[in-house]
């Protein structure tokens, strides 16, 4: 006997999952971290810079550049390593608050 499985949109998961604070608080940090990777990634495209080029000017290795840009790697790049990266493109580093709209 066939059993169907029953589909769920991914916004309805979310939606429950994000009401546990510790999964809220893990999601968050992944978008984070997948937002810092595609901004250095567009930044270093935009200045036609391949990874090896940028990490010489950023002073760190290609292997860290390639790391961050992928977002797979745990850990959060450092405000230093950030602020390196910025100088290397000749951008100013922005960090900011966004807070939740008033119910």
């Amino acid at each position: 006997m066939k059993t169907r499985s029953k589909r769920i949109a991914l916004k309805e998961v979310l939606r429950k999952e994000l009401k546990d604070s510790e999964f809220h608080f893990y999601f968050e940090r992944e978008k984070a971290i997948s937002e810092i990777a595609r901004l250095v990634r567009e930044a270093r495209q935009k200045a036609s810079l391949t990874q090896a080029a940028l990490a010489k000017r950023a002073k760190t290795s290609q292997t860290v550049i390639a790391r961050l840009e992928t977002g797979m790697d745990e850990r959060i790049p450092s405000l230093e390593l950030l602020e390196r990266i910025a100088q290397a493109l000749k951008a100013r580093l922005m960090v900011s608050f966004k807070y939740k709209a008033a119910a």
